[in-house]
């Protein structure tokens, strides 16, 4: 899709930008609504054009992250990245058909969900609550809910073909890390309204 981008002129490359960046948000429009409730898209942690992509195609932005320095600032860096997309993809849709104009896009970052989190007494680690905490000095919206570090238990699942919640397991800290996807699944739907 890259390869697609550019143009003799300006106006040629603005119209190009917006058709390969509208791409899976077209897919998704010729899909039966009333199919499903939900769709989830998964992408790499960067900002390229498959990312671009499905930010376009999203009415929510859910960003999962690792309480440490590096994943701290890089949501605020795709928070400016997704605004600059968001006006950059609204501008060019201007220059379209009408039908165009119409498929401005609004996606509003949902929250924060902080994964990999090591606990100690029922709480996250005293080294990784300050950039917890610096997240939501952001003014970026964060999950309640955490799913904490089992290397084991993750790394374990891809083997079996089933999600780590279906393994069967009801022991000590599967069962803490079940209950603690569903409770921030139970978050998740409030912030969606389902």
């Amino acid at each position: 899709m890259a390869t697609e981008l550019g143009g003799a002129t300006l106006e040629q490359a603005k119209q190009k930008y917006f058709k390969v960046h509208k791409r899976l948000f077209d897919g998704l429009e010729d899909i039966d609504k009333n199919l499903y409730d939900i769709v989830l898209i998964d992408c790499p942690p960067n900002f390229n054009i498959v990312t671009k992509n499905a930010i376009v195609a999203s009415d929510y932005i859910l960003i999962p992250a690792k309480p440490d320095y590096l994943s701290t600032m890089g949501i605020d860096y795709l928070r400016r990245s997704l605004n600059e997309l968001i006006n950059n993809f609204n501008e060019f849709a201007k220059l379209g058909s009408e039908d165009e104009v119409e498929k401005t896009i609004k996606p509003e970052i949902l929250g924060v969900i902080f994964t990999m989190v090591q606990f100690y007494n029922n709480r996250p680690i005293s080294t990784i609550r300050p950039f917890i905490a610096q997240t939501k000095k952001l003014g970026i919206p964060v999950f309640e809910s955490y799913i904490r570090e089992n290397k084991t238990m993750f790394a374990d699942a891809p083997q079996y073909g089933i999600p780590v919640v279906l393994l069967g397991n009801q022991q000590g800290t599967y069962r803490q890390v079940v209950s603690e996807i569903e409770e921030f699944v139970t978050e998740f739907e409030k912030k969606l309204k389902l």
